[in-house]
């Protein structure tokens, strides 16, 4: 009988992913790969970028680059990497409300994300915390919510874009809430957050990522988080529910190709995302912008595409949200 230590074991599967992973390195050998971003910087579909680029690149032996192109309720960034060189060298990094329910509210003929890209591969997932400008006259949710019942029509919020989850999620908020609150469109959560931090808009609600450093800072407030449970970034700030709501809505980012990738070169980019989501500095770095590292494979993200597409077209449908 021949024995085998874990070592060897190890090595072999090391180098059994290496020889996977080589030809994918050579079809992209000396070209960089573009990851196209939906929204303007500062948001958390391009903290997420950032956050894969540096890892996929070593892995792959290539540049990666972040390319942001905000607009459209992201159908400019989505069609360009749809109809674009199937070769790998530009790929989308995708925001779920993009992914999920811009095509509700915003069909472009002839583009469709659910047909007109490839799932890759999961990144990170982040439920949504409800801010407030540094001066708002509150500082818990009973209190947000007495203000805001107190002046209908005179508090705003911001959102990264119409139909966004940000947008749909406080409309969901404003029916569970019977109030009436103005809604103001941006080109992403950078615009956005631009404008929350000069008082420009009264609130939003979105991911953690570009939240954190300005909630520790004193410059926004925290008043809940719609996830099932509480923040560990913020384990202070208390779940819709706790606060009376029964909301609970996140966010995730994910990776996506055009349609016409081969079969062969999608496995082994997915595989490339898979290594870099799984290791320790990602899931650190998740934790830290108030998120989770989550793998998927590109079969899983697709399904969870479709699960969600139909659970946020009923809320749509229920708040009449129609695009701009």
């Amino acid at each position: 009988m021949t024995f085998i230590s874990r070592r060897t074991l190890l090595t072999v599967a090391g180098l059994s992913t290496v020889a996977w992973l080589n030809p994918v390195r050579a079809q992209l050998a000396g070209k960089p790969i573009t990851l196209v971003v939906p929204t303007a910087a500062g948001g958390t579909t391009d903290i997420a970028a950032r956050m894969l680029a540096e890892p996929l690149g070593k892995i792959l032996q290539t540049s990666v680059v972040v390319d942001n192109r905000g607009g459209g309720n992201g159908n400019i960034a989505g069609q360009l990497v749809a109809r674009g060189p199937a070769d790998g060298s530009s790929l989308l990094v995708q925001y779920s409300g993009y992914q999920c329910i811009t095509p509700l509210i915003q069909p472009v003929p002839g583009f469709d994300p659910a047909t007109s890209l490839k799932p890759l591969g999961h990144l990170i997932d982040a439920p949504q915390l409800l801010v407030v400008r540094g001066n708002f006259p509150a500082d818990n949710f009973a209190d947000f919510l007495k203000y805001v019942k107190a002046n209908p029509g005179k508090v705003n919020y911001a959102s990264s874009g119409n139909g966004s989850l940000q947008h749909v999620t406080t409309e969901l908020l404003k029916d569970l809430t019977k109030t009436f609150m103005v809604h103001i469109p941006y080109r992403g959560t950078g615009p956005a957050l631009t404008d929350l931090l000069a008082g420009t808009v009264d609130f939003t609600i979105t991911t953690p990522p570009p939240l954190l450093p300005h909630i520790r800072a004193g410059k926004l407030k925290a008043l809940m988080v719609t996830g099932r449970t509480r923040l560990a970034a913020q384990p202070n700030v208390p779940t819709a529910t706790e606060a009376g709501v029964p909301l609970v809505a996140s966010s995730w980012f994910a990776v996506y190709g055009p349609t016409g990738l081969s079969a062969d070169l999608q496995g082994r980019l997915s595989l490339a995302i898979k290594q870099v989501v799984e290791s320790e500095n990602f899931k650190k770095r998740a934790e830290e912008q108030g998120a989770k590292a989550v793998v998927m494979s590109g079969a899983e993200l697709g399904a969870l595409g479709d699960s969600e597409r139909k659970m946020w077209g009923r809320i749509v449908k229920l708040a009449n949200i129609k695009a701009d």
